[in-house]
């Protein structure tokens, strides 16, 4: 029993979690263990964890998109400007920040479909495109590079309020979108394309499935989930800036790797994108209770990283051997 779950493929994930948490549970003490310690690395896991869901389907299926760094804050701004600097209702500005997030991620995804472009370039292309839009409509519209807003009540309450004053709401949100898309992943027919897609492109066109649809789908899906990202947090902090979002291009992209899913596509789970999120969150917030010096976060989320690539080579291998070793079902 316990051989075969050491086989599976997000045992290095889980592995690296408790291993890394238990670190940080010795140097931070009672605090870290505490509800200061959960709600810190949970908060963060929920808001990068938003965005890594969907770059972790668009990994298994080989694409990248990098554009999520330029359309959180120009969902934020959208969202600002409508219902901040011209008070109309928040619900509308709400629509416009998501709209956006929609409307970046089906160009995203039509760009790659009828080019021949690789999509990291691709989608660094957009976003620089995006950033360059955001400012210029920001600084002509509001005169600066942020914008305030007063959310109503109920806003407030559904998108930037905290339980407790440490529980930010976007956890739940951020469960419900990982229940949709492990369900998408794992049970619905259109997961086992998205697995096809990231095996052989050519043999998942030839096999009847719609491959340019769904490139487009799940372009489409990140966008969205960058742009719920920016309006919760304009939302939240009652303002938005330009500068905002970069962090999460590779923040999100360093939980989906961590989480075991490969960078050549066609094998992960939604479990280990999990797993490498609040992983990634856990060393990010541990580093502040543990005292240690802020300058060797970086270097322990970079050994973090190449270790994370290196045991889930090796537990695929393991997994591999098995299914090797005991055979087809009879």
């Amino acid at each position: 029993m316990f051989a075969s779950l050491l086989r599976r493929p997000e045992a290095g994930s889980f592995l690296g979690l408790v291993v890394v948490y238990l670190f940080f549970a010795a140097l931070g003490g009672p605090v870290f263990l505490g509800a200061p310690g959960w709600s810190s690395w949970l908060n963060m896991a929920a808001e990068v964890g938003f965005i890594a869901l969907p770059i972790g389907l668009l990994m298994i299926a080989g694409e990248l998109d990098i554009s999520v760094g330029a359309i959180l804050p120009a969902a934020s701004l959208t969202t600002a400007i409508i219902s901040g600097h011209y008070d109309l209702p928040l619900w509308l500005g709400i629509a416009g920040g998501l709209s956006v997030g929609l409307l970046v991620g089906f160009v995203n995804g039509v760009l790659v479909t009828r080019t021949t472009i690789p999509s990291l370039i691709l989608t660094i292309g957009t976003m620089f495109g995006v950033m360059g839009l955001t400012l210029g409509f920001t600084i002509l519209i509001a005169g600066s590079t942020g914008v305030f807003l007063v959310p109503d009540p109920v806003s407030k309450a559904l998108l930037g309020s905290a339980l407790g004053g440490m529980f930010k709401v976007g956890i739940f949100w951020w469960l419900g979108f990982v229940a949709i898309v492990a369900y998408l992943l794992h049970v619905h027919p259109w997961g086992n394309w998205v697995f096809a897609l990231g095996g052989d492109r050519e043999s998942a066109r030839n096999a009847g499935i719609p491959t340019a649809r769904l490139v487009i789908q799940m372009y489409m899906l990140s966008g969205f989930a960058a742009a719920f990202v920016g309006v919760a947090q304009v939302i939240s902090f009652g303002s938005a800036q330009v500068a905002a979002g970069s962090s999460f291009i590779f923040n999100s992209i360093m939980c989906v790797v961590i989480g075991g899913v490969l960078l050549t596509g066609g094998a992960g789970s939604v479990l280990g994108i999990v797993l490498g999120t609040i992983t990634f969150a856990v060393v990010n917030q541990g580093i502040f209770f543990s005292g240690l010096d802020p300058n060797f976060g970086s270097i322990i989320i970079g050994a973090l990283l190449l270790t994370a690539v290196l045991t889930n080579d090796r537990f695929r291998a393991l997994a591999a051997s098995f299914v090797k070793k005991k055979g087809p079902a009879q």
